[in-house]
């Protein structure tokens, strides 16, 4: 694939995948606009994989204070680090067996501009209602093991493209009451599970594949995502701080109604 295409991908990816407006559906989306050839289920993963990297970046000390409750856990003790770490594995569990149904029976039949501008647009006002009614009086150090099964269950519907996963797993934790920070905190550390377990079994699939030309364009996207990914996430961080979600919200209704205007008035 031509590096500007990937260099497009990886950014669009990288801006796209923890800001609450579907990094999957705008991948979908790209080569439609652009008249490309699709770009395939690998490298979609490839990107992920990059912004996986930015993640482990800006929630380090988060990362850290898990590896820390883990050694605890293994002495027998469990602290706030073990609880968040075992909270992530909870959360991950609903997303990790629907995952794997889906990739081995229905692959890529997902991916079409009518699906992504429907759930863009609905999940989009679930997002605008769940920010509007929700109470902000919860934490992170407030996550409960029910709270983070339910933010994981509600994460299997990002498998449909258009839905974001960030966006559905903050709309949960606003609805259970979360501040606007500490949602998208625990959106950020979810991912961390879901995006290495998808990417480890795409990167089984380019091993046994052999495809030296596919190989390195999915190391070179997901190299570039990396650093869109991480300005991403710290702009995103700080505006949540200070205001709510509804840009993100308006900017969703406008796009899934241009992407359904697309489809049907053709």
């Amino acid at each position: 694939m031509p590096i500007l295409h990937l260099a497009i991908l990886a950014l669009v990816q990288g801006i796209t995948e923890f800001l609450p407006i579907s990094s999957s559906g705008h991948l979908v989306l790209v080569p439609y606009m652009m008249d490309w050839k699709d770009q395939g289920l690998m490298l979609d993963v490839a990107v992920h994989v990059g912004t996986l990297g930015a993640v482990m970046v800006y929630a380090w000390r988060e990362i850290g204070m898990m590896l820390t409750g883990f050694w605890k856990l293994v002495r027998g003790r469990v602290d706030q680090g073990t609880r968040l770490m075992l909270q992530l594995i909870v959360g991950s569990i609903p997303v990790v067996i629907a995952g794997y149904t889906l990739n081995k029976y229905a692959g890529g039949m997902l991916r079409s501009v009518e699906i992504i501008g429907w759930t863009t647009l609905g999940f989009g006002l679930l997002l605008g209602l769940a920010d509007r009614v929700g109470m902000t009086v919860r934490r992170l150090e407030h996550m409960s093991y029910g709270g983070a099964l339910a933010i994981g269950m509600a994460q299997v519907l990002a498998l449909i493209p258009g839905t974001s996963r960030s966006g559905i797993t903050m709309t949960m934790a606003r609805f259970l009451g979360f501040e606007r920070a500490d949602a998208a905190r625990f959106s950020l550390l979810l991912s961390i599970p879901a995006i290495a377990g998808a990417g480890t079994l795409s990167g089984i699939e380019l091993w046994q594949s052999g495809d030296v030309s596919l190989t390195r364009d999915a190391m070179t996207a997901a190299g570039l995502a990396f650093g869109s990914a991480l300005v991403a996430i710290t702009l995103m961080m700080t505006w949540l701080k200070h205001a709510g979600f509804m840009p993100f919200v308006v900017y969703r209704v406008l796009l899934g109604a241009l992407l359904l205007y697309m489809v049907y008035a053709a």
